[in-house]
């Protein structure tokens, strides 16, 4: 049951966040974030970015005090990528997250195995909506 009411939880926060917010609103203020290391995720949060991880993704995910935002560029034919946390920032309508997929650069080999890029920010507890950018 308690597994249930989770994946309900986890479901409502996927789609009622990315559809929130209006182009051009003011930005109010930045927000911190910390970039979480994989080892360092809850287990539920954990699971699903394995789950999504081979297409596009962008989720929230709150435990306790802290929100967890997730964004995945699915798969890419090597390595080497790197995401870049253009902006985090409060509006008066919600959270904005703007992100962009680095390729990997020229003196890099980049592999010849897909690669699944994706980043995971931990911000303090927010009520408002997450608008993903």
């Amino acid at each position: 049951m308690r597994r249930m009411a989770c994946l309900f939880l986890l479901a409502f926060l996927l789609v009622f966040p990315a559809g929130c917010g209006q182009e051009g609103e003011e930005k109010l203020q930045d927000l911190e974030f910390t970039v979480v290391a994989d080892s360092e995720l809850p287990a539920e949060l954990k699971t699903a970015v394995e789950e999504r991880k081979a297409e596009e993704f962008r989720l929230t995910y709150s435990a306790g005090q802290d929100l967890y935002l997730a964004v995945g560029y699915g798969a890419q034919a090597s390595g080497g990528y790197s995401i870049q946390v253009k902006e985090l920032y409060l509006t008066e309508s919600g959270v904005v997250l703007d992100t962009e997929l680095l390729g990997p650069e020229e003196t890099v080999e980049p592999g010849a195995e897909a690669s699944y890029p994706y980043i995971v920010l931990k911000i303090e507890m927010r009520e408002e909506p997450v608008v993903f950018r």
